[in-house]
């Protein structure tokens, strides 16, 4: 059979372009290594989370954004120095990408029936003067139904093409070269794996049982970053993060390995800003997990106070949710790699969210009945589920059962209750006026006077050690890997380059393989809900490209 394309990787951005290759009347070859359960990939394990500028969800809510006001928060948050470089079609996609945040983002997924809670959510809050990194307003609109939702109408766009034959999906083969003559990559061959029941996210059977060879006039390679290859993170960890953490739980599957990487490297692709990745510090270990070392990120609110795994406060603005990397280089100087947030029950309760489709089931599952559910008191299933059954996390009734419970599960007497006593009694008294140099403390205030935080993120400001605000709670946070930053260096089409800046005839890459788009759009920071979209933009426009280029 002939191909017009073959795209490899049926993950979100391989989704988007097969579709955008189908719709124009391309004869697609979708494969994957992962078993038909995984379709749609990563992407169907996400919170849903996307980046949005000046949005209806967004006027509603009083918020004031901008096309310029989000470019601004994006070249401080990105920070690029390598712009005759490697930066160079990243910063260009960076700019694309942001018109159309500001654009037809919104119209586009609404029409194919794409919705959003209607509470924007502020991430990556930042800490810094206005031109640095982080977001000045909320941005980040989390979809209804999550990763799921996000996933499903493209994921059907593909199915119905796959009845018509347009799209010929096979799992299950993984693919091991790409195939090229005369300078041209024609095409790809690999290994067609055994048949695996396993469940989404499960690992699978790499045990091969035949070889497969296909043509096409073009290939695009859609497999996503290196997340769970924890051996190659260290390998390309960046000196400015300290040294590379020697324990870290992982933030996705077990397939998100970065083999088409280092395969397109050797058929001659350029990649760039591999010291660029993007992992999180409030990283939980799952207590029912799916995939090995499965963690969970917490998503919280501004109000828990943060330590080391000494019991020394973290420095400004080392906040929660305030700036990812910025906080994973303190939490690296101190030589260890975890360290811990103490709150209340008051805090927990309203600021404790988990990132990830499975561990919101209200939202996932569309259930205004349930999302209402989560104003009443106590913690959120999900949550509770952790304090109750998770490793990390250990509550007591005073500070001093909290720091033996915590030296405990460490198996170290590394935390003091007196230092620890002593940091919470100074944060607390900053709290007798309405005024405070207590960074944190101002920020939080702060927070609340955004409406979405009052009502259903931000708790209250209150005494820590004031036993009316509940039990006290200590979270164990790891590491955990999620996202690669740079990768495959493209052009606007998503036309691979070579060493030189030459485009590799017939060869094509998006999403996370592609560093969102050109090879690292993001730069060295994310402003959150930007992984979901990245996918989605390089995904739609490298399809177009293709199917315009491929008669």
């Amino acid at each position: 059979m002939n191909y017009d394309v073959i795209v490899i990787g049926a993950g979100l951005a391989g989704l988007v372009a097969t579709a955008e290759l189908a719709d124009a009347g391309k004869k697609v070859l979708l494969l994957d290594q992962e078993p038909e359960a995984s379709f749609g990939g990563q992407a169907w394990w996400s919170f849903g989370g996307l980046f949005l500028i000046d949005s209806p969800e967004q006027r509603r809510m009083g918020i004031k954004d901008s096309k310029d006001l989000a470019w601004q928060d994006w070249l401080g948050a990105a920070g690029y120095d390598r712009l005759a470089d490697e930066d160079y079609w990243g910063r260009k996609w960076a700019e694309a990408y942001v018109d159309f945040a500001a654009g037809e983002k919104r119209a586009w997924l609404h029409e194919m029936g794409v919705r959003f809670f209607p509470v924007v959510g502020w991430a990556e809050r930042g800490g810094y003067h206005a031109g640095g990194h982080g977001n000045s307003v909320p941005r980040f609109h989390i979809t209804w139904g999550t990763g799921p939702g996000i996933v499903a109408p493209f994921a059907k766009r593909v199915r119905d093409h796959i009845k018509s034959n347009q799209v010929i999906y096979k799992p299950r083969h993984q693919v091991d070269h790409l195939l090229k003559h005369s300078g041209r990559v024609t095409g790809a061959a690999g290994s067609v794996l055994e048949a695996s029941d396993v469940a989404r996210g499960e690992a699978s059977s790499r045990h091969v049982i035949s070889e497969f060879h296909y043509e096409a006039s073009a290939v695009l390679v859609a497999s996503g970053g290196i997340g769970a290859n924890l051996d190659m993170i260290r390998k390309n960890w960046p000196e400015r993060l300290g040294t590379p953490p020697e324990k870290m739980i992982s933030g996705v599957p077990a397939h998100v390995d970065g083999r088409l990487l280092e395969i397109s490297e050797e058929t001659g692709a350029r990649l760039v800003n591999r010291d660029r990745m993007w992992h999180y510090t409030e990283g939980i270990k799952n207590w029912n997990p799916v995939w090995p070392k499965h963690g969970i990120r917490i998503l919280p609110g501004p109000s828990s106070m943060w330590f080391d795994a000494r019991g020394h406060r973290l420095p400004s603005p080392n906040f929660p949710g305030f700036d990812t990397l910025g906080t994973l280089e303190a939490i690296k100087q101190t030589g260890y790699d975890y360290s811990w947030f103490i709150l209340t029950q008051k805090m927990i309760e309203k600021e404790f969210a988990l990132s990830g489709s499975e561990q919101n089931p209200d939202l996932t599952g569309k259930s205004l009945k349930d999302v209402l559910g989560r104003v009443r008191p106590g913690a959120p299933g999900p949550v509770q589920a952790f304090i109750d059954q998770g490793e990390d996390f250990v509550v007591a009734d005073t500070i001093d059962n909290l720091v033996i419970k915590m030296n405990q599960l460490t198996g170290e007497r590394r935390v003091a209750a007196d230092h620890i006593i002593e940091q919470i009694r100074a944060r607390d008294r900053e709290l007798d006026n309405t005024f405070t140099k207590d960074l944190q403390v101002a920020a939080l205030r702060n927070a609340r006077h955004y409406i979405g935080d009052k009502l259903i993120r931000v708790a209250a400001p209150h005494k820590i050690l004031d036993h009316r605000n509940g039990p006290l709670i200590a979270v164990r946070l790891n590491l955990i890997s999620r996202k690669t930053l740079g990768g495959i260096q493209t052009n606007l089409s998503g036309q691979v380059l070579d060493e030189t800046g030459t485009v590799i005839p017939g060869l094509f890459a998006a999403g996370e393989a592609a560093g969102f788009g050109g090879g690292g759009l993001h730069g060295y920071r994310s402003l959150e809900g930007t992984f979901l979209g990245g996918c989605l933009f390089s995904g739609r426009e490298t399809g177009r490209a293709i199917a315009g280029q491929v008669l």
